[in-house]
């Protein structure tokens, strides 16, 4: 085999091979996509919560922009050439004979990501809709603390008010309501207390459970629960209503709040730059610390730095300033957290018809 042969031999197979090489580039294209796609989602929408909290906290409204799809088009173009050339002189005879191989191939990455803006009626059931009450107790029964789900989503329960840090109405809690949120959490540790959907006379209704056959302290803490609630000293199971008071001492009146509320409350727990206060920009920092008790801790902290913090669970920029919740600070993320799964709920059943929608495609290509 000549020179030219060879090369034109190596070529080809060097073509094959990436060709081979390429042909399994939808599959190699899953894991990587699918994790990086989930992390940015993630990242950016926390980052869009914090920045809505922090607007709200300022006066501003909030803006929603959910990521509708995600779809991700390939492809692969190839090219491939051999031969010979020569160039003829003195009489006829060949002075140079030269083989030639060229390949070359173009991966391209098309994403086009959809975004559905939430705004009208979309925006007022999901933000300005207050939780289901069935909602809020399956998160109780679910494992969540009792005591963080009532302070995060609950404005009363049998009148007894929680507190507000909302733009129109600030006001402490009650002096009983963390008081009974303490005993419902201890009586929740030794699982005496549980949540039903029960038919009672022909309609669905939720029940909280008061079991009977309990330790003597556990049984001391829920006569405390019903007393400070008014209940029915010898009742275990009580209906559970939407409304401020209840209308017998067989019923739990319950107040939840929506999304919107629940967001302006922890925007009034942020520390905020003390020279944005100064110029009136900000209200100060709303402190409940719980009328003749112990102080209670802010149910999340998001602090506020000139300078853009290190080690940070999520972090924006607004106003100059970065806010951020630290990411050691364990109880603020588990609040944060569950405030993005809570957002969910609203969304359970929300008919995304109507939306507008807008489409960015974005191209990144390489050889």
């Amino acid at each position: 085999m000549n020179k030219a042969a060879r090369i034109i031999s190596i070529g080809l197979i060097a073509a094959m091979s990436f060709m081979s090489g390429c042909a399994g580039i939808g599959p190699d294209t899953i894991a990587r996509d699918r994790f990086d796609y989930t992390f940015a989602i993630s990242d950016s929408w926390k980052s869009q919560m914090l920045l809505n909290i922090v607007k709200m906290r300022y006066g501003n409204a909030p803006i929603f922009l959910d990521v509708a799809s995600v779809i991700n088009q390939y492809s692969v173009e190839q090219e491939f050439g051999a031969g010979v050339g020569s160039e003829i002189y003195n009489r006829g005879e060949p002075s140079f004979i030269g083989p030639g191989v060229r390949a070359g191939g173009r991966y391209t990455d098309r994403p086009t990501i959809t975004y559905s803006p939430i705004i009208g009626e979309k925006f007022a059931k999901s933000l300005m809709t207050p939780l289901p009450l069935y909602a809020v107790l399956n998160l109780v029964q679910s494992g969540y603390p009792i005591d963080m789900v009532f302070r995060f989503a609950v404005h009363s329960i049998n009148g007894i008010q929680n507190r507000f840090g909302g733009l129109a109405i600030v006001h402490s809690a009650d002096p009983e309501f963390y008081h009974l949120l303490e005993k419902l959490k201890n009586i929740q540790s030794t699982k005496a207390i549980g949540m039903q959907i029960k038919k009672l006379k022909d309609k669905e209704a939720s029940v909280i459970i008061l079991k009977g056959m309990v330790s003597p302290k556990t049984q001391e803490e829920s006569q405390e629960v019903r007393k400070i609630l008014g209940l029915e000293p010898q009742e275990t199971e009580f209906e559970v209503v939407y409304n401020l008071v209840s209308r017998s001492d067989k019923e739990i009146a319950i107040i939840t709040r929506s999304m919107l509320e629940i967001l302006m409350d922890l925007g009034s727990l942020i520390e905020v730059p003390e020279s944005h206060v100064a110029t009136k920009r900000v209200n100060p920092t709303f402190k409940d610390e719980g009328v003749g008790r112990a102080s209670v801790p802010p149910l999340m902290r998001v602090y506020s730095s000139p300078e853009k913090p290190a080690d940070v669970f999520v972090s924006v920029r607004y106003r100059d300033h970065w806010f951020f919740i630290d990411d050691r600070d364990l109880p603020s993320k588990g609040v944060f957290s569950f405030l993005m799964f809570a957002f969910t709920l609203t969304e359970t059943g929300r008919s995304r018809e109507g939306a507008p929608i807008v489409t960015i495609p974005t191209n990144h290509g390489c050889t």
